[in-house]
C-alpha cells in the first residue's frame, strides 16, 4: 500500500494533556524513522520542549512541520494529527502504523486513515 498522507484521528474523550506522557517517544521515533533528527542534539531537546509546553497546557502541539521528506502536522480544525509525504509512498504508510504502535502503547485511541488531505486538495 502506498499513501501521500497517515491520519490518526484522536477520540472524542481525547485531551492533549494525555499525549504529553508519549509524546517525546512519538516525535523521536517520527524523526528518526524519517531520517530527519537534527545533528545538534540540543535542537532536538528543543522541539520536544516546545511540544511538551503545549500538550501539557492542554493545547495543540505544532508537531515537526520544517521542510524535509516528511511532516507531522496538527490541524487547528480537527482533533487529529497528520504526517504527509512529499508523494505517495510505502514510506508513509510504514512510519505511520509504527507511530500508531507507539501510540496503541501510550493508552492514546486512535484511527488510522489514509489520504485524506488527498480528498480535500482533489
Amino acid at each position: 500500500m502506498k499513501a501521500s498522507s497517515g491520519h490518526f484521528v484522536l477520540k472524542d474523550e481525547f485531551e492533549y494533556k494525555d499525549m504529553a506522557k508519549i509524546f517525546p517517544e512519538v516525535l523521536t521515533t517520527f524523526l528518526n524513522e524519517t531520517e530527519q533528527v537534527p545533528e545538534d542534539e540540543d535542537i532536538m531537546q528543543m522541539f520536544i520542549y516546545l511540544n511538551m509546553i503545549e500538550l501539557q497546557n492542554n493545547s495543540k502541539p505544532e508537531g515537526y512541520n520544517r521542510k524535509g521528506r516528511m511532516r507531522m502536522v496538527f490541524p487547528l480544525d480537527k482533533k487529529e494529527f497528520y504526517i504527509r509525504g512529499s508523494a505517495k509512498s510505502g514510506e508513509v504508510v510504514r512510519v505511520a502504523e509504527k507511530l500508531s504502535k507507539v501510540l496503541n502503547k501510550g493508552g492514546i485511541k486512535h484511527e488510522l486513515e489514509w489520504n485524506t488531505l488527498s480528498m480535500l486538495e482533489d
